[in-house]
């Protein structure tokens, strides 16, 4: 009898995921080795002339690190958590607001609309509609003097505060609105038996948040932090627009990655592969520890209940052995003196044997 010929559907499977394997391998993963391979080389032009590639090892990365890449990175810092704050404390709240069936907010979705609009913005043209409005001559300033509040015009872009808050200010405003949405999905997430049995009893809403709502919401609160920090280290649009790529004033909003851009205008590719993958390295060491920090394997705390446990098990059982070994040692002792005692009585007893005869004489 003939068997029936099987048909596998599995190759089919790899051959639709191939294209993607196919675009990730050309386009991503090459270029990332170069990088790599290219940050110990030195490698840049000079003028029309091309010098390198010439190994050096980790020259490049020696001479980042007596560079101003620290002033840059603390720029970067700076400019992200003026930002990132207020979005994800704003974030939070609104969250909170259009889930609670309790409030009955009407028109959410026209909310929901006009919440996440700015995101759909490009950077570059917030960049430059900001830069147009807080000019010296543009229509902030105009309305500020007209109305009698200042008498002559506000230098935004030439103070440190002002270029700074506006790149923050910018950078909330085009990114509230999509951790808003993630969040709202997160806390819709939780379910109502919860929230009903937690008002049944007496649980307030400052209560219910922090106790209830913020731990449950933790997997998706710790994804928006770890894109938030990998945004914000590759913060370059906002701040190269407003500030004409200058870091004007002083080079307090230069950020790691006009930076790097500086190095890729320079064609200094030894000095470019070097500082990616710095960024590389520190982005993976801060979503590191933004995960273990948000992460909770022990929601209900058997863990740790159980971990202490065994410690103090293991430590009564540690002061039962030394016991054990100090009540040898005594019986030890004890024994070892009633042996001498009895050689002791042995010794007396052949002395006395030993003097008969000559008390006799």
């Amino acid at each position: 009898m003939k068997k029936k010929k099987s048909i596998s559907y599995a190759k089919w499977g790899y051959i639709f995921i191939l294209p993607f394997f196919i675009t990730f391998l050309i386009f991503s993963l090459i270029p990332l080795v170069d990088t790599v391979r290219y940050s110990f080389y030195e490698y840049y032009r000079s003028g029309i002339k091309e010098i390198g590639p010439n190994f050096i090892g980790i020259a490049n990365y020696l001479s980042l690190l007596k560079s101003d890449m620290l002033k840059y990175s603390t720029n970067t810092l700076i400019l992200w958590v003026i930002g990132f704050v207020p979005q994800i404390v704003i974030a939070l709240v609104l969250a909170c607001w259009f889930t609670d069936a309790r409030l009955k907010i009407h028109g959410q979705q026209f909310f929901k609309v006009v919440i996440y609009l700015p995101n759909l913005i490009m950077a570059s043209a917030f960049a430059l509609l900001f830069f147009t409005m807080f000019s010296t001559n543009g229509p902030i300033n105009s309305i500020l003097m007209s109305l009698g509040w200042v008498k002559k015009p506000i230098d935004f872009l030439g103070s440190v505060i002002g270029t700074r808050s506006l790149v923050g200010f910018m950078n909330f405003l085009m990114w509230f609105g999509n951790t808003t949405i993630m969040l709202m999905a997160a806390v819709m997430g939780i379910s109502m038996d919860i929230f009903e049995a937690s008002e049944l009893d007496g649980c307030n809403s400052i209560k219910r948040f922090f106790y209830i709502t913020l731990p449950l919401i933790r997997p998706i609160l710790a994804y928006t932090l770890i894109t938030s920090i990998i945004g914000g280290l590759q913060m370059f649009d906002v701040p190269q627009i407003l500030t004409n790529g200058q870091g004007n004033p002083d080079r307090t909003s230069m950020t790691l990655i006009m930076f790097l851009n500086s190095h890729l205008k320079s064609k200094n590719y030894g000095m470019a592969g070097a500082l990616s993958v710095y960024l590389f390295i520190v982005s993976g060491i801060l979503c590191m520890i933004v995960y273990k920090m948000t992460n909770d394997t022990d929601p209900d705390g058997s863990k740790k209940a159980a971990k202490k446990k065994a410690k103090e098990e293991a430590l009564l059982a540690k002061e039962v052995q030394r016991q054990e070994l100090e009540k040898a040692e005594k019986l030890q002792q004890l024994a070892s003196q009633e042996e001498a005692l009895k050689k002791l009585n042995d010794l007396v007893q052949q002395d006395k044997i030993s003097l008969k005869p000559i008390q006799q004489v």
